[in-house]
């Protein structure tokens, strides 16, 4: 099958506000380097319990004023009170953002499992809801081809998912995964359960593997034995795992287009290198490049 050249793909970015001023040189370059390929949206996180608020704040901010980005800061129920989050949502709009991605976010560090705080929003669903009480977003949700970490089952899971949607949200954004084959049965389970907004594939370039597992573990990713073994004796080796790391993404990406997906989403970890690569295999390019 041929893919038609002239339709590339829509891609968006996700990076992580940085803490340190040679993590803040790193994400500025990536973002600099990553802009040239006109992503649909660039996402910047919020920290698991709502911990980097100002840090995504100001990289938000300087996004808007030093690019021509669309900025979609990550919001969280933890944390806050409803009328904090509002506010934070608020003041976002009148910077001009319209584009936020509504996530429940992860139990506070020492907490057992994540419960509602009082007075604040309990689930995504219901921060979907309120943020388009407060103005008209773009807003994207997460979905979990391999059910969320705390889901019961998956069908608990498909419905939640459901919820958020139904409540406002333009798209679902996946967790990581390998294998194409997940992503699209996924796909069919929410056509099948009757959710007909976009399903977006995350995509995770590998930089180090044994950082890898540590993210799989912690979000119920599955990490399967072939990957493993294509990066077998290579933790010192840096310049073969990059090119190990670009091959499986963009066999990855390649199958997913083959299939029709039309939508990627990247988490960069703040580089530019292996995205920008497996954009270009996909036919995302900058304009003269394409031209």
């Amino acid at each position: 099958m041929t893919t038609n050249t002239l339709e590339k793909p829509s891609v968006s970015f996700e990076f992580f506000p940085p803490n340190t001023e040679a993590m803040e040189a790193r994400l500025w370059a990536s973002i600099e380097r990553l802009a040239e390929l006109e992503p649909a949206f660039v996402s910047v996180t919020y920290g698991a319990d709502g911990s980097t608020r100002e840090r995504t704040h100001n990289a938000v901010e300087r996004i808007i004023r030093d690019t021509e980005l669309t900025p979609a800061p990550h919001l969280t129920c933890v944390g806050a009170s409803r009328g904090e989050i509002d506010d934070i949502a608020r003041e976002y709009w009148d910077m001009g953002v319209r584009h936020l991605v509504a996530l429940r976010g992860d139990a506070p560090k020492g907490s057992e499992s994540y419960v509602p705080r009082n007075g604040g929003y309990a689930y995504a669903s219901d921060l979907v809801d309120g943020l388009r009480n407060i103005a008209d977003f773009d807003i994207s949700v997460a979905a979990y081809p391999e059910v969320h970490p705390e889901a019961p089952n998956a069908e608990f899971d498909l419905d939640n998912l459901k919820r958020k949607l139904d409540a406002g949200a333009s798209r679902a954004i996946t967790q990581f995964f390998f294998g194409a084959e997940l992503f699209l049965r996924f796909r069919d389970r929410c056509s099948a359960a009757g959710i007909e907004s976009p399903i977006v594939p995350g995509i995770l370039p590998i930089t180090r593997f044994p950082q890898l597992e540590r993210f799989a573990n912690m979000c119920g990713a599955s990490v399967p034995d072939w990957l493993r073994n294509r990066f077998q004796g290579l933790d010192d080796d840096e310049a073969t795992r990059k090119m190990i790391a670009a091959s499986v993404a963009i066999e990855q990406v390649r199958a997913l287009q083959k299939e029709g997906i039309e939508e990627f989403h990247f988490y960069t970890l703040n580089r530019s290198e292996l995205t920008y690569a497996i954009c270009h295999a996909l036919g995302v390019r900058p304009k003269q490049a394409a031209a």
